[in-house]
């Protein structure tokens, strides 16, 4: 049975081949790639690669090589049909029915690609005709030079029968063209007259660089809208197809990024900036199809949209469309272009070091949805603290994967936290260092000494201050989870963390009888004891809560620190032992660093 070739297509574009692979190879991701040992052959060294972006896999110690199809044949010992059966299940696609219709109507797909084809060129001769010169001055002031306009294809549809005329008399039939978009027939029953007139004309391909529609923008002023794109046709539906994929492939790859833009010339400019690996939607906000897209060629695709409000709306209805389909590792990024610039017009007027800036400092989808949310009214009152956290909570409840889920979730609420608490006891951030002046109390004075005590003293005071405190669990307990501890010490962690994730509201006694059964009970008598909290006296029982966060938070980063200075150690051997000029100048920047670090810590126990 022959299958359509759009429908093999579509099975392709919606199911990743790392998907399929990892269902029988634990898959690693190595930069572009992820690699994992053959499951054709007994290794101990991974010698199997799968390349989403280029839809295969390769085996170096089998030498089999093949798509999502010829895996699923390889591994479950399937026929071309089975495989195309169990892939368009997982795709949620449902099987053709290849009826002599159907073959039909592939072939006339096939001819369709002919007729557009056949389009593209006419259009590209009328632009250098006469008719077209006032299209090809629009093209040239636009700072487009030749070599650009070939390469994009660019051409003019001018006004009349002209281009259904030139093509029927190339045998081209009238039903073609109505089909691929190109003619349009009257309702009350007059002759078919060409879609695009006095246009400029803009090729639209698909991912194989096959032209398949046609978009147009109107030369002069008038009631005609200023772009219009063709209809739907058997080889074009808008909301699949984004504009210069092709074109855009190979160049993402080789450079690790993806730009997404409003419109043709916003891609061309980026383009002949020398940012290649740019594409476009077609007039409308991204769609969910548009999105998986992006993903199959960059993990965090760029949305570079216009600085005005209709670019801010664009770039939230992505952001909206974004998050059901989000999974680890795949997100976006949103780079803000000045109010009133889009790329053509800042990299024009201002140069591409301008738009380089713009795309260096994008932003995560995370601060997208957080300013989006928190500029829709003051946070002045209760009643509007509380309707910013219902609406964040909405937002992570859109999130289908549970992993991503509870991260949003976990840094929506740390920004609320830090959002909503007075400013003198907001924690740190990356430096460790408390903003605004905590009170200098007795208790929390002593933590010099518990700085400059041994580090298992510093283990216990953190502990501790969890015990006796464990209303702050939730507020610290990312960042205690990524400190070293004893192993002793780190069993009584993981219980503590078991025990208020499980029991939410547990107080100080509870937990400590909850401990008292499971934990080992010299372990436990020691973080508790006098030792401890003599130079740890924030961590006590009743100790005000601002001196506890005060103290714990001081307590963390001389941790994080240390933690950081004997990587810093470690890192420096290695470098200065390759004896190169490398690694030379890496040591030199590992021991700048180290000595940074050494000196944030002799602060904090001055």
């Amino acid at each position: 049975m022959a299958y359509p070739p759009n429908f093999l297509d579509e099975i392709r574009g919606r199911v990743a081949v790392s998907d399929v692979c990892a269902k029988r190879v634990k898959l690693m991701r190595r930069g572009r790639e992820h690699v994992g040992l053959s499951p054709f052959n007994q290794e101990k060294t991974p010698s199997f690669t799968v390349n989403d972006e280029k839809g295969f896999y390769h085996c170096f110690s089998s030498g089999k090589h093949g798509d999502v199809f010829s895996f699923i044949m390889e591994t479950e010992g399937l026929s071309f049909p089975e495989a195309v059966e169990s892939l368009a299940g997982q795709a949620g696609l449902a099987m053709p029915e290849q009826t002599p219709q159907d073959r039909e109507r592939e072939q006339r797909r096939a001819s369709l690609y002919d007729v557009t084809e056949a389009a593209c060129k006419w259009f590209e001769m009328q632009l250098r005709r006469s008719g077209g010169a006032e299209g090809l001055d629009y093209l040239r002031n636009r700072g487009l030079d030749d070599g650009t306009i070939q390469h994009f294809r660019l051409g003019y549809a001018p006004d009349g029968r002209a281009m259904g005329e030139a093509l029927t008399a190339q045998g081209i039939k009238e039903r073609d063209l109505l089909e691929a978009g190109l003619l349009r027939k009257p309702d009350d029953g007059r002759a078919p007259y060409a879609f695009f007139r006095q246009r400029v004309m803009f090729p639209i391909t698909d991912r194989r660089g096959r032209v398949i529609a046609f978009g147009g923008r109107i030369l002069g002023d008038g009631s005609a809208a200023k772009y219009i794109n063709s209809p739907d046709t058997p080889l074009f539906d808008k909301g699949r197809t984004l504009y210069n994929l092709a074109g855009a492939r190979q160049a993402s790859h080789d450079s690790g990024q993806l730009l997404v833009t409003e419109g043709y010339m916003d891609v061309i400019a980026l383009v002949r900036a020398g940012f290649k690996a740019a594409v476009a939607p077609l007039g409308t906000a991204l769609t969910e199809e548009q999105i998986e897209q992006l993903w199959r060629l960059s993990a965090e695709p760029i949305l570079c949209f216009d600085g005005d409000s209709a670019g801010q709306r664009a770039a939230s209805r992505g952001a909206e469309r974004a998050l059901p389909l989000l999974k680890p590792g795949r997100s976006l990024r949103f780079a803000y272009l000045p109010s009133g610039q889009d790329p053509d017009s800042l990299i024009q007027g201002q140069g591409v070091a301008a738009m380089q800036r713009v795309i260096d400092g994008a932003h995560p989808l995370m601060d997208m949805i957080w300013e989006t949310e928190t500029a829709i009214s003051p946070l002045d009152t209760p009643e509007r603290r509380a309707d910013l956290e219902v609406r964040l909570r909405k937002r992570v409840a859109q999130i289908a994967d549970d992993t991503v889920k509870q991260h949003y979730g976990n840094m929506l609420r740390e920004r609320l936290r830090e959002t909503f608490r007075p400013a003198a006891r907001r924690d740190f951030r990356g430096n460790g260092r408390m903003r605004g002046n905590p009170p200098k109390t007795g208790p929390r004075s002593n933590l010099a000494s518990l700085v400059a005590s041994n580090p298992r003293r510093r283990q216990q005071a953190l502990l501790a201050t969890l015990v006796n405190h464990p209303a702050l669990y939730e507020e610290l307990v990312e960042t205690i989870a990524v400190v070293d501890l004893d192993p002793d010490l780190d069993k009584i962690r993981q219980e503590i963390h078991h025990l208020l994730a499980s029991v939410p509201g547990l107080d100080s006694d509870a937990l400590k009888r909850h401990l008292s059964e499971t934990a080992d009970s010299g372990s436990l008598k020691g973080l508790l004891g006098k030792d401890v909290l003599l130079h740890a006296g924030f961590a006590r029982t009743g100790a005000p809560l601002e001196e506890v966060q005060a103290g714990v938070q001081d307590l963390l980063a001389s941790m994080l620190r240390t933690s950081r200075s004997r990587e810093l150690l470690e890192e420096g051997r290695i470098a200065e032992a390759e004896g190169t000029a490398d690694g030379e100048a890496r040591f030199l920047r590992i021991r700048n660093e180290f000595e940074r670090a050494e000196s944030e810590i002799a602060k904090l126990e001055d």
